[in-house]
């Protein structure tokens, strides 16, 4: 939540000072990122914080991986599914021709994890607040999967998230 008795400077001077300790993060060692993106504002923000301070770098220290994920679970509206997709091919086209180190990629559930499969096919119930099977298949599982991918080619990676707590963010 953003302070209302802060000014226009003063978040800029916030947000500048989040910008550098990314990159002073970012340049302490050479463990890959992967950062989860949803689209939601909190993942968005991370995104484009991280996104910024990798721009103000100059090009010889940009030399980390940043790894963008995010995850259709073949159930989404498909207007929603279409701006994901959407979302994610131009977050690619624009890092290249930014020349920064960021992939992104779309994750999907593997066929036996998918929603028919298991509700059709193995006959469990609908997804309810006591019976959840839905999120860590279709989710969570794609993501470990992509994340012990990168740990085996590249020995270990540092997973972004967004810290939130009382009106600031902390990554």
């Amino acid at each position: 939540m953003t302070d209302p008795q802060r000014t226009t400077p003063q978040l800029i001077e916030d947000i500048q000072a989040l910008i550098t300790e990314i990159q002073q993060l970012y340049c302490h060692d050479e463990i890959p990122w992967i950062i989860g993106y949803s689209g939601g504002k909190d993942s968005t923000t991370t995104l484009q914080l991280v996104w910024q301070a990798l721009q103000q770098l100059p090009t010889e220290q940009r030399t980390k991986q940043v790894y963008v994920i995010t995850t259709d679970t073949r159930v989404e509206n498909p207007i929603v599914a279409t701006w994901v997709k959407r979302s994610i091919a131009n977050m690619q086209t624009a890092a290249i021709e930014q020349g920064l180190p960021i992939e992104s990629h779309l994750l999907f559930p593997d066929v036996k994890d998918t929603f028919w499969v298991n509700l059709i096919g193995k006959g469990y119930p609908a997804p309810r607040n006591g019976f959840r099977w839905c999120t860590e298949r279709l989710k969570i599982k794609p993501s470990n999967q992509f994340v012990q991918n990168i740990v085996r080619a590249k020995g270990e990676v540092i997973i972004v998230l967004v810290q939130q707590g009382g009106n600031r963010a902390t990554l």
